[in-house]
């Protein structure tokens, strides 16, 4: 919204507002962004003057574009009487957005959906460290950032693992059964992989840097390079496919992508499925990559006890089954069970334990490994 106003202003000065007093030109421009407000659903200076009067609103910047997740704000008004405003955008918007408004955020809470992101917002200092012995008890240390005597910036609300789909005409299990073997001569002109410089395989890279070391996950880049089927290119559904139709051997996906088509319903969606299988990576070593959705409360938070409400509410035993039930994520509170089929049909598997602050600090020298290598 600010770039599109920063030009609408731009246009409207050329074409004469020069001489329109400052206080009819600000007049015009605060009208003009209500109306791109409105339209987008963006939230209003007028909404942002009223929630900040009131306990009973928050302030919702949020990386997930799940239509799913209605229900869970809704469910989250209908017990608590708290209005939630949301702007959604990716995450790099969001953080551009919150650096702009600086101190006059209207933030309450800031909801991202890979580690990496929430490290560099923690770093921008854009969190508000907060105490909350219910958070602290139901998310595990390692999916939370270190606490310290002003307590924790964000903490993990869903997990998803990266895992291994292969084409079950092309390619053996035994062959792929570890990120390692990816790298493998023996899997030459096979993979498929978007690109390294995504998050999600950021984050996949970070971990390996934790685990085996800078010049192990350079051989291991290298060799990914030399195995591609193709370049890099598109997201994690787009892989899955073209595993499906052969143009590929294996692929790298993110969990929840797979369960959403082994859920279609789709004729061509049925028919890919009976084409592929899947692996949990490095059973038998250091366990499944896996990363996070997390939120914390802003840094500016108008309504801090309605943020740190919500936060609360989103470990709840409700939300834990409705993220796990509902778009296919696993809960982080260990004792919810889970009533999705097709997470029940995916199976129990290993993790790795690494903490996901150390995977994301690690990923500056991720990106130097894959400019090194040549893995775009």
């Amino acid at each position: 919204m600010i770039l599109i106003i920063d030009r609408m202003k731009f246009r409207l000065l050329r074409k004469g507002y020069r001489k329109m007093s400052h206080r009819k030109f600000q007049q015009h421009i605060s009208f003009l962004i209500v109306l791109v407000g409105c339209s987008f659903g963006f939230i209003t200076n007028a909404q942002i003057n009223t929630a900040s009067s009131s306990e009973k609103e928050l302030n919702l910047y949020s990386a997930r574009h799940y239509q799913t997740d209605e229900l869970l704000y809704s469910e989250f008004t209908k017990k608590t009487g708290i209005k939630i405003n949301r702007i959604e955008a990716s995450d790099n918007a969001l953080f551009e957005r919150l650096k702009s408004e600086g101190n006059k955020s209207p933030a309450d809470v800031i909801m991202l959906v890979d580690a990496s992101r929430l490290w560099k917002t923690e770093n921008e200092g854009l969190f508000k460290p907060i105490h909350s012995k219910l958070l602290e008890e139901r998310i595990p240390e390692n999916l939370r950032s270190k606490k310290d005597n002003y307590g924790s910036t964000w903490f993990g609300l869903t997990t998803r693992a990266r895992m291994i789909v292969y084409n079950k005409s092309k390619v053996k299990p035994s062959d792929i059964d570890t990120y390692e073997k990816l790298a493998n001569p023996m899997n030459k002109g096979l993979v498929c992989t978007r690109s390294g410089s995504h998050p999600y395989m950021l984050s996949l890279i970070g971990s390996m840097i934790e685990l085996r070391g800078e010049k192990a996950t350079e051989e291991w880049a290298r060799g990914m390079v030399s195995n591609m089927a193709r370049s890099p290119k598109g997201g994690d559904t787009d892989q899955i496919k073209s595993v499906a139709t052969g143009e590929c051997g294996v692929t790298l996906t993110n969990s929840y992508y797979l369960a959403r088509l082994m859920k279609s319903s789709k004729p061509e969606d049925q028919t890919m499925m009976s084409n592929i299988g899947f692996i949990w990576p490095n059973q038998q070593t250091t366990g499944t990559h896996i990363n996070i959705t997390g939120a914390g409360v802003a840094k500016n938070a108008p309504h801090p006890k309605a943020a740190l409400e919500f936060m609360e509410y989103l470990v709840s035993d409700e939300a834990q089954k409705y993220f796990a039930n509902r778009n296919n994520e696993w809960a982080v509170v260990k004792t919810v069970e889970v009533e999705n089929d097709v997470l029940i049909k995916l199976g129990n598997f290993i993790t790795e334990n690494v903490p996901v602050e150390a995977m994301a600090k690690n990923q500056k020298l991720a990106q130097k490994i894959l400019d090194k290598v040549g893995y775009r």
